[in-house]
């Protein structure tokens, strides 16, 4: 078996202890030697998980995988991280059977005649090519993001370019309101003060007739 198929069979193994150890408690049974199993499985199942880790780690590192491939992978390892987290939980609560007992006594890890996930096949785009030629398409890739970020941090300079244009003639128009509106008003302040000598002019020749 691989790694990663032996990791699924010791997360299966340690699904079946903690049920049996709370079928032992539920009839009344002694369960300590069963306890003694299901945390040494589970010391045992977070070894493999870091050895999954360590591996998948230096396989991108070294081009060994793809970037793309490399997070498929990464998604099975946090897979089964979850897994060892709940039955480490589920052990300590002795006598419960949480949802991931069953699922995993269901699932059965990797069982024979079927396909491990952790070797399954690339894509078409990266079936059949060699290490050369994979760092050569990421690097393809990667150009292409950046040529795109690229593209799009123009897009969005030019957008704040527009956006302090029309600043720009807002400020302008708000100038040209604030002349008018100051024209306007000395304009007013005019047409008072000749009504007011007017008045005044009126109010003399009245009196002098």
């Amino acid at each position: 078996l691989s790694l990663y198929d032996a990791t699924c069979q010791v997360a299966q193994e340690v699904a079946e202890k903690i049920q049996e150890r709370n079928r032992y408690q539920r009839n009344g049974e002694s369960s300590a030697k069963l306890n003694v199993i299901i945390r040494s499985s589970l010391q045992n199942l977070r070894e493999k998980i870091d050895q999954l880790k360590d591996l998948l780690l230096r396989a991108v590192s070294t081009c060994q995988i793809t970037q793309l491939e490399g997070d498929r992978r990464q998604n099975l390892v946090d897979d089964l991280l979850t897994r060892q987290k709940q039955l480490q939980a589920s052990y300590k609560n002795e006598g419960t059977e949480p949802d991931v007992i069953r699922s995993s006594l269901m699932t059965g890890g990797v069982k024979r005649g079927v396909t491990n996930p952790w070797l399954l096949e690339e894509s078409e785009e990266t079936r059949g090519l060699g290490f050369d030629d994979l760092r050569q398409q990421q690097r393809r890739i990667i150009e292409e993001q950046d040529a795109g970020l690229d593209a799009l941090s123009s897009i969005i300079s030019r957008q704040k370019q527009m956006g302090q244009e029309i600043g720009n003639e807002l400020d302008e128009q708000n100038e040209i309101i604030d002349d008018l509106t100051n024209l306007v008003e000395n304009t007013d302040d005019k047409l008072r003060n000749q009504t007011r000598h007017v008045k005044v002019v009126d109010k003399k020749s009245t009196s002098c007739g």
